[in-house]
């Protein structure tokens, strides 16, 4: 397929083509172009949606980092007659390009914070300072490493948790912790310039996590997940810190307690909270717990953010690129399993959040605590 780069395409008519991204929802979640709309990869020959597209537009289809959508057959039917681009670079190309505009870095900062203090202080500043008391997770004294993996939701992190150290109830202290594993240099500036944009003052350090995964065949980044854990605790142990604060937010919450159910024959679920079992002294802590996915991405939508999922060479093809090792794939199956047992239960989410505060030992089987097997039948 023909490429056309985002200069090119600014330089169309707007209404002379169509923007068809063809990634999955779970990519798709962390932003799109504007004026782009979504046909997944698989579905492009059956879609009515592009069937429709008047054939004196042409299609410009983007993916990831442009490598899919380059090799898209466009002699397919739906296509033979048709126009048909590919964006070169894809929406990584797309994200890159904002990073040249000469846009006002203070006015957007002041923005951001503006509509966690007004606009989103409810969905977002409120939940987070509820966390934060409820499970204990600031106390008098604390020097947190703020850990910034370059996404929307350590982004906000970073914001709340200045936001709350302004309110000045407890003295902490904060380092915005940024960990290089060996991304190219437009992702790593991609990074820097959204920190900067934000009044973020971040620290980064260096190590060798990709090269060190890229020869492993079976879940790479299952281990880069595991190998970034180990890194971070020991980089902020180094500066001083005694917590390390991830992003993890309360659907991811709610996903990790069901697919361990579904796929693990398991209950249990991603603590507010733990100590470090190889780092003494040190704890983790996930200030995000109460607040919703959908006002993180309201938030930064809303302050026309955008981005990366993921900076490593697997992105256009990974599907393991969860914080916590979990694969994709399994976690936008079971966003969409939540997602129809709302239809008929509104109240299906925060029961399954609940469902792990209340848990009856009376009427479990068996049960391990420190690492021991419990079983009813030893005091029944």
């Amino acid at each position: 397929m023909k490429e056309i780069t985002y200069d090119e395409l600014k330089a169309l008519e707007k209404d002379s083509y169509v923007l068809i991204d063809i990634r999955d929802e779970g990519l798709v979640s962390y932003g799109m172009i504007s004026g782009a709309i979504n046909i997944y990869l698989e579905d492009i020959d059956v879609s009515p949606e592009l069937l429709a597209i008047p054939k004196n537009k042409k299609l410009i289809f983007y993916c990831e980092i442009g490598r899919m959508s380059r090799e898209i057959d466009d002699s397919i039917e739906c296509l033979a007659d048709r126009d048909c681009y590919s964006l070169a670079e894809g929406y990584v190309g797309y994200i890159r390009s904002g990073m040249r505009s000469d846009e006002d870095k203070e006015e957007k900062k002041t923005r951001a914070e503006k509509s966690i203090q007004k606009k989103f202080h409810k969905q977002l500043f409120s939940p987070f300072a509820r966390a934060c008391k409820t499970y204990k997770l600031i106390e008098d004294g604390d020097h947190i490493a703020v850990c910034i993996s370059g996404g929307k939701d350590s982004m906000l992190m970073a914001k709340l948790f200045q936001e709350i150290q302004r309110h000045r109830q407890m003295e902490f202290e904060l380092t915005f912790l940024v960990m290089d594993p060996g991304y190219n240099k437009e992702n790593r500036a991609l990074i820097e310039s959204n920190a900067e944009a934000l009044g973020i003052p971040i620290t980064i350090f260096e190590s060798t996590i990709f090269d060190t995964v890229d020869t492993i065949e079976k879940s790479p980044c299952y281990l880069c997940a595991r190998m970034r854990r180990g890194y971070l605790y020991s980089k902020a142990k180094e500066l001083g810190c005694n917590k390390i604060a991830l992003g993890h937010h309360y659907d991811d919450v709610i996903e990790t307690i069901l697919m361990g159910m579904l796929h693990g024959a398991q209950i249990q679920t991603m603590m507010p909270k733990l100590h470090s079992t190889n780092f003494e002294g040190m704890e983790l802590i996930r200030p995000l717990y109460l607040v919703r996915e959908s006002d993180i991405c309201a938030w930064r939508d809303y302050n026309e953010l955008h981005f990366l999922q993921c900076a490593c060479h697997f992105t256009d093809t990974c599907t393991t690129c969860h914080e916590d090792g979990t694969t994709s794939s399994k976690r936008l199956e079971t966003k969409r399993l939540i997602a129809e047992l709302k239809k008929s239960n509104p109240f299906v989410e925060s029961n399954i959040f609940r469902s792990v505060e209340n848990v009856n030992l009376d009427t479990v089987i068996e049960y391990k605590q420190n690492g021991v097997r419990h079983n009813f039948l030893d005091e029944y």
